[in-house]
């Protein structure tokens, strides 16, 4: 792997650390056994938290055979170096949470999600740590950030595990059967946003058999649902842009989202499932399925919904509770990705990879060049200090905390 010197006979020259994660949902693991093994064949030094990777499905005892030292929290993150985490430190008040923050010094550089755009507050919090954080879910939508781009990895397992769950809570199999006691009718599948995880969920959902349409605000992802096999709802008209510079959709004004929830009432009512996963960087989830829509579907009917931890495109949904209206089932689980913990916790590792790859200089040590376009875009803070524009923006808006951004 190019930025890495083929090997070191002195002192290491990164030292990595890979605590275990804070939250107790949390089964993905920032780096496998086979990433430490990478990274100490090219002479870095690797101290791994004890049980780590156990929720993976990797033990210690993996890791040490990779190279890697285990031990506690503290002697893990020791007094520099890189700290890989899938979900970056925040300020809650955990006894946990304050040791990993209490350890931090301006020596260390944490590389995660960090979501800073709706949690700027806990940005600034952890600023003051002195420590130097890279929020991964920032990197720009380019070809050079293809192999960085843990949302579209993490999205892909969301998308294919929402798909499994929409199947195994409708009431009825999902393809068509033909039987002796008769023909077993295709149940039908509804997308909301085809995004990666909506695709995923598109692509799944038809190999299961399934009937599927898919809906999205951007006009430009139709073809892409039609190539799946699905059916496309077309796009609602709008002068509006219907995505930001970096590919993502924008949140709409009142009367376009009126006239989608016009446009896709009838599809969600006719619907068995419906999985929803529009989202918005740093932004509440638009509201995509109202309660009268919810109202208008049959008993039995679920809806899946990717979007909850910001409000969700459904209005009915609360994260991690499964809501029962009229019949309908509304599940909004924040944690799909990590359903699936050893294929994220491969592919959350390779991005991190590639990200380190491409923060290292030419002898194999951190280089921080702050004109760098993947650099500049995540990075949050550094010597005591928020850098990040939109970060600094949402920190100065009226009102500080967790929100879109103004």
């Amino acid at each position: 792997m190019a930025g890495f010197p083929a090997g070191y006979d002195d002192e290491p020259v990164i030292r990595f650390a890979l605590p275990s994660q804070l939250d107790e949902r949390e089964r993905r693991v920032a780096l496998t056994p086979a990433a430490v093994a990478r990274l100490a064949e090219r002479g870095h030094s690797i101290v791994v938290e004890g049980g780590a990777g156990e929720r993976a499905g990797f033990a210690d005892d993996d890791y040490r055979r990779a190279g890697a030292e285990v031990a506690d929290l503290e002697e893990t993150l020791g007094s520099d170096g890189l700290v890989a985490m899938v979900t970056g430190p925040r300020s809650e008040a955990s006894d946990r949470q304050q040791r990993l923050v209490a350890a931090l010094t301006p020596h260390h550089h944490v590389i995660g999600l960090q979501d800073p755009l709706w949690r700027p507050a806990d940005a600034a919090k952890l600023a003051a740590t002195g420590a130097t954080f890279f929020a991964l879910e920032l990197l720009p939508r380019t070809t050079r950030a293809q192999s960085m781009d843990v949302l579209s990895s993490m999205a892909t397992v969301a998308g294919y595990e929402a798909a499994l769950l929409a199947a195994t809570r409708v009431p009825k199999l999902l393809p068509l059967m033909m039987t002796a006691a008769g023909t077993v009718p295709a149940a039908k599948v509804l997308v909301l946003g085809a995004g990666v995880a909506g695709l995923q969920a598109i692509a799944t959902a038809r190999r299961l058999g399934a009937v599927v349409e898919g809906y999205d605000i951007r006009r430009a992802a139709t073809e892409q649902i039609r190539s799946l096999g699905a059916r496309a709802i077309e796009a609602v008209v709008t002068d509006e842009p219907a995505e930001d510079a970096g590919g993502y959709a924008r949140r709409q004004d009142d009367t376009v989202s009126q006239a989608q929830h016009e446009l896709l009432a009838p599809h969600v009512a006719e619907a068995d499932a419906v999985i929803t996963t529009a989202a918005i960087p740093g932004a509440a989830s638009p509201e995509l399925i109202s309660p009268a829509m919810v109202a208008a579907m049959r008993a039995g009917a679920v809806i899946v919904d990717l979007a909850a931890e910001r409000g969700g495109n459904c209005a009915l949904s609360q994260p991690d509770v499964e809501v029962v209206s009229g019949g309908v089932t509304i599940l909004a689980p924040t944690d799909l990705a990590s359903r699936a913990p050893q294929t994220s916790s491969r592919l959350f590792a390779g991005n991190v990879m590639a990200f380190v790859e491409h923060l290292t200089g030419d002898d194999g040590t951190l280089a921080l060049d702050r004109s760098d376009d993947i650099i500049a875009a995540t990075l949050v803070s550094t010597k005591g200090e928020v850098v990040h524009p939109q970060v600094l923006a949402r920190l100065e808006g009226p009102e500080v905390g967790e929100g879109p951004l103004p």
